[in-house]
């Protein structure tokens, strides 16, 4: 299945604080944030105000990511941005040398023209609403298509 992925992070390059994925189908989607200890004056200004969740430590955050994608077959993560795949990649990583026992896992970079996820999300900065923004919009274009 689908997943529509976005993330937040401190700073261009910086690490991560939150991760949503929403399912294709509408199921229910996963979305956990990181304490994000000495944020970016734009990031303590637009992106912690819209966590809407308590910070949990990474190790946390990455066993609950696994097991979330754990029983999908073929789980295939969607984003626009190429360093939303990159933190969840890296978030697949359970300790130095091992990763999370996930079969295989897909990801997809689609560049969706016209959208923007400021202006579409319900709550701009927030990963959960911006990946259902995403979604929405995705859907609704290949919808178009058919």
């Amino acid at each position: 299945m689908r997943y529509f992925l976005d993330t937040e992070f401190n700073g261009f390059g910086g690490p991560l604080i939150s991760l949503a994925l929403v399912p294709e189908d509408g199921g229910a989607p996963f979305y956990q944030a990181l304490r994000c200890p000495d944020p970016t004056p734009w990031v303590a200004e637009h992106v912690l105000p819209a966590l809407d969740t308590v910070p949990i430590p990474r190790a946390e955050m990455s066993r609950a990511f696994a097991a979330y994608l754990g029983d999908d077959p073929d789980p295939v993560l969607v984003a626009d941005w190429p360093e939303d795949i990159a933190h969840a990649a890296t978030l697949l990583i359970a300790t130095p040398g091992h990763r999370h026992p996930i079969d295989r896992i897909r990801f997809e970079l689609c560049d969706p023209l016209g959208f923007d996820s400021a202006a579409a999300s319900s709550r701009p900065h927030n990963a959960l609403a911006d990946a259902i923004a995403l979604r929405n919009y995705l859907l609704a274009r290949e919808a178009k298509e058919l």
